[in-house]
């Protein structure tokens, strides 16, 4: 996904490794979501683009772990992430 692209309407960031359960840590529509991918970007994290999910991201209060009807759907993203970048999880958790 691209941070310039037109069709964007909102963004949500995970925050997950320190935490047994992810937590939003930022989400914003328009020109929020355009930073938060920028942000992102800038930092090498992995993006994927999941309009269904994001939306159902935003409604949970910043701060905050995921719902647990949402772990499915947010395990299949990370784990998506991990592949990306080679890894697994084990590799960023504090033991």
């Amino acid at each position: 996904m691209k941070p310039h692209d037109k069709g964007l309407s909102r963004a949500v960031a995970l925050q997950y490794g320190e935490f047994k359960v992810p937590k939003v840590v930022a989400k914003g529509e328009g020109e929020v979501a355009r930073a938060i991918i920028e942000a992102a970007i800038s930092q090498g994290t992995v993006i994927t683009e999941n309009p269904a999910l994001a939306a159902l991201l935003t409604e949970v209060e910043l701060n905050t772990e995921i719902p647990e009807e949402l772990y499915v759907a947010v395990a299949v993203v990370l784990s998506w992430v991990y592949w990306m970048r080679g890894d697994s999880p084990e590799q960023h958790r504090d033991s």
